[in-house]
């Protein structure tokens, strides 16, 4: 959901072309799978565009080409390290922690609840777009 929530947030404020904005897996689970109808729902319902995409895991090129890996709570973060290895250029990081917070976002595989995980993203999308005002 993040990597739709935030290409609809730069578009709209008609930044788009600054951001290359893209999403990878840090395990194997999901590989090959589309988007969890649920988190396609609430996308539908928020009014965010998406489109259909296979999972893919993350690779060390990964690190070498973005400038930022954003975690969605701290199992991503140590899959992303113990994968990647050493974070030597600090470019990950948890995506609450640009809202000010040091917790996870709310994970909807366990609760269900999509709405407080849209909303958790969402917060942190916006201050980090807010790093580049």
């Amino acid at each position: 959901m993040a990597e739709f929530i935030f290409k609809d947030m730069v578009e709209k404020a008609g930044r788009a072309g600054e951001f290359e904005i893209a999403s990878a897996a840090t395990s194997t689970e999901e590989i090959g799978n589309d988007i969890y109808p649920p988190a396609k729902r609430i996308l539908t319902q928020k009014g965010i565009k998406f489109n259909s995409r296979q999972a893919r895991q993350i690779t060390r090129k990964d690190y070498d080409y973005y400038d930022y890996i954003i975690a969605m709570d701290e199992n991503n973060l140590r899959n992303l390290k113990r994968m990647l290895g050493e974070d030597t250029e600090h470019k990950i990081s948890l995506m609450m922690s640009y809202a000010g917070k040091h917790r996870d976002v709310a994970d909807p595989w366990y609760t269900g609840d999509f709405e407080t995980t849209f909303r958790d993203i969402t917060e942190g999308c916006r201050a980090f777009l807010k790093l580049f005002s």
